[in-house]
């Protein structure tokens, strides 16, 4: 063992100091060790910072809140199939939630519309405008930074209020207290009576609609003021997460048997969950994966050709010195150890200065995403580049270590 331990020794510090001897060589080798190490280690970052934004972005939706609408979320069908199917109205959300009872914690029937809002000189454009009631405090992250929200009495008595989101109070009332005041949406004057915390956009960098840019109004004033033609999207929150599937079973009986849908009937109408679009985000960085995985595979090939191609060189120019070290009792497993361990840290070499690359690429991408460079990855990184270095080495110092002590010592 302890031999061992000095071969490795020896063949580390002979490694090194080929490596210095020919600095420029083994830079240029490395290139292609790092092209792809920055690569692999680059995509893996932008990957987990991907996902990192997007669940913390579709957290808004709840993993414990089911959605009845008209048309699913995602439409892998044709479009036709869905464009006839009746509107959810309020009478079948009172309906549903007489069915279900207390096996759901609440359910909150949405509406919603895109208006102008005006205050004073102010005018906001294409602001949404969402009919609600106070059960959303209960189905959603929704919480007033200030004020109140819409209360039971404001919708049982379709009340001219409304809750602003945090950009529409930023635009419109940057330095002066919103609550109390009046603002104009579409052709109707509504009392302010709080301000939503700020949420974002409900897929981020993705899209989707941006939680802060509306206005929220009890949904008997919503229908009152822009009609009651819109179609309703209802929020279903269920005892649990382990009950999820229960629920959204027993959300497709109830919802067949209002519509009085036969056994041969398809549903008409979709019952959507957080996971789906998890589902669909996972497809697609499967996808981004493979290209990432191609792209670093061949670019690690590439590099490995380069380094296989100066261990031949360095094992061609060291022939006396391979001779020398056999004829004074080193074995071929010494000289094989030596030159795969010189190839294994030019590996190493290239990975460290791609990860230094790929820190700094993180960085710029944490303006976008919640990038960051793990120790996951920057383990991946090293066991790739070290098994980079072995396979290249491999031949060469198979090569050298087979080497006759007498031709070498011969070989000018």
């Amino acid at each position: 063992m302890k031999r061992f331990i000095y071969e490795t020794l020896e063949a580390f510090r002979i490694a090194m100091t080929a490596i210095r001897a020919n600095k420029a060589r083994g830079f240029l080798t490395t290139l292609g060790i790092v092209i792809g190490i920055t690569a692999v280690s680059t995509t893996m970052t932008v990957m987990n910072g991907m996902k990192t934004s997007f669940q913390s972005q579709l957290s808004v939706l709840g993993n414990d809140v089911l959605y009845v609408t008209r048309q699913p979320w995602i439409q892998m069908d044709d479009w036709w199939k869905y464009r006839n199917r009746p509107q959810i109205n309020l009478e079948e959300a009172e309906r549903l939630e007489k069915s279900l009872g207390d096996k759901v914690v609440a359910i909150n029937p949405t509406v919603g519309t895109m208006r102008p809002v005006k205050y004073e000189s102010k005018t906001l454009d294409d602001i949404f405008i969402k009919g609600t009631t106070d059960k959303e405090l209960l189905t959603s992250s929704t919480t007033p930074e200030f004020g109140r929200y819409i209360g039971a009495i404001d919708v049982q008595n379709s009340k001219y209020v409304c809750v602003i989101g945090a950009e529409v109070k930023k635009q419109l009332f940057e330095n002066v207290d919103p609550i109390g005041r009046r603002i104009r949406v579409g052709a109707y004057n509504f009392r302010i009576v709080g301000v939503l915390e700020k949420q974002g956009k409900l897929l981020g960098n993705f899209g989707g609609p941006n939680f802060d840019n509306q206005v929220a109004i009890p949904i008997t004033t919503f229908m009152k003021s822009f009609g009651r033609s819109r179609g309703l999207s209802l929020a279903v929150k269920v005892q649990s997460v382990s009950k999820l599937d229960e629920t959204q079973d027993e959300i497709i009986g109830a919802m067949r048997k209002i519509r009085k849908l036969s056994p041969s009937r398809d549903d008409n109408f979709s019952v959507n969950r957080q996971d789906s679009f998890l589902k669909i985000y996972d497809s697609i960085m499967g996808v981004v994966g493979l290209v990432g995985i191609l792209i670093t595979g061949i670019s690690l090939f590439v590099g490995g050709i380069g380094v296989m191609n100066i261990m031949f060189v360095s094992v061609t120019e060291r022939t006396k010195e391979i001779g020398i070290r056999k004829a004074i009792g080193a074995k071929r497993r010494t000289i094989l150890i030596q030159f795969l361990f010189e190839a294994a840290m030019i590996c190493l070499i290239g990975c460290a200065i791609a990860l230094v690359l790929s820190y700094l690429l993180s960085v710029v991408i944490d303006t976008f995403f919640a990038a960051s460079l793990s120790l996951g990855i920057v383990i991946v990184a090293v066991v790739m580049a070290i098994m980079v270095g072995i396979i290249s080495g491999l031949l060469p110092a198979l090569k050298a270590s087979k080497l006759d002590p007498i031709d070498a010592l011969r070989y000018e």
